[in-house]
């Protein structure tokens, strides 16, 4: 296994945030908003920026996190264009944008040599039936072939804001997709948000299509309004059972990338007036997650 974090989740300063990987002894990092700006919407000025600066330091660009597929399924959707999750500074894009949008970010992967590129299952606007998975798996259809042609690899993550929520659903939609350029990647923290246990239960299903991880932890907490819901903490801190997970992953000779996309922020740190900021969050999970590793 190796350690690589999705660099926003540090800082939007590039630079900056490899400087704090090379601290933790990541050799990885995953692209997703740099300088302000998501990937899919660079300059080839800024990716030429961003290749100079890992080369500079010797990080693999390891995954480019996509946009692709955050967007309806539907475009006669009461609310088109309404995000139901985070964006993360991409542009708001309809479905009839998706293809080209998906081009561009083949091409700065062939820039950077960067073999995947993580994509989603469309907003969640009601409850996943068969039929909108079948829809899904159709839609993946068009993107995947253009994948295999690009000689890239399109990763689906399991995003409790998309209909494809948890590891069992992923699992079924790459069955079903049935072609090596259409890969999963793990989110456990997501899994949990979606309701599922994610070790075992969710990895289990994931395990024969996994090629990447993120990383998250989350526990359970009551709220005045909204009953209990989760809330994102230090990796090892929460109700997910990453022990059993990193056990699991060693004993299954996995050696892709372990990437930290905490959103964990703590409440007090290096911030102004002593608050907390995401480099201090990313830091204590980076740390926790060294030991993991370890």
């Amino acid at each position: 296994m190796q350690l690589a974090a999705i660099t926003d989740e540090i800082s939007q300063d590039f630079e900056h945030a490899l400087d704090v990987l090379r601290e933790y002894g990541a050799t990885g990092a995953e692209l997703r908003g740099l300088w302000g700006t998501n990937i899919a919407d660079l300059s080839d000025a800024q990716v030429a920026r961003a290749d100079a600066a890992m080369r500079e330091r010797g990080i693999r660009p390891v995954c480019l996190a996509t946009p692709f597929f955050k967007c309806d399924l539907d475009p006669a959707e009461p609310n088109p264009g309404e995000a139901v999750g985070r964006m993360h500074l991409a542009q708001p894009r309809g479905l009839e944008q998706q293809m080209e949008m998906l081009q561009r970010c083949i091409a700065i992967a062939h820039r950077l040599a960067v073999p995947y590129l993580r994509i989603f299952s469309f907003w969640k606007r009601d409850r996943l039936t068969p039929q909108i998975e079948a829809r899904i798996v159709e839609a993946l259809q068009e993107p995947v072939a253009l994948a295999a042609r690009a000689g890239v690899t399109l990763l689906l993550e399991n995003e409790h804001a998309c209909y494809i929520g948890t590891g069992q659903e992923a699992a079924r939609v790459a069955a079903a997709v049935n072609s090596p350029h259409l890969r999963l990647v793990w989110d456990p923290g997501n899994a949990f948000c979606a309701g599922e246990t994610p070790y075992p239960d969710g990895y289990l299903a994931v395990r024969p299509y996994l090629a990447h991880m993120h990383v998250k932890d989350a526990r359970m907490v009551d709220t005045p309004h909204h009953g209990r819901q989760p809330e994102w903490c230090v990796i090892g801190e929460g109700d997910i059972d990453y022990a059993g997970q990193f056990a699991a992953l060693k004993q299954d000779g996995y050696t892709g990338y372990v990437s930290l996309e905490t959103h964990y922020i703590p409440e007090a740190g290096s911030g102004e007036n002593g608050r907390g900021t995401a480099e201090d969050g990313s830091r204590l999970c980076l740390a926790a997650l060294q030991r993991f590793l370890a």
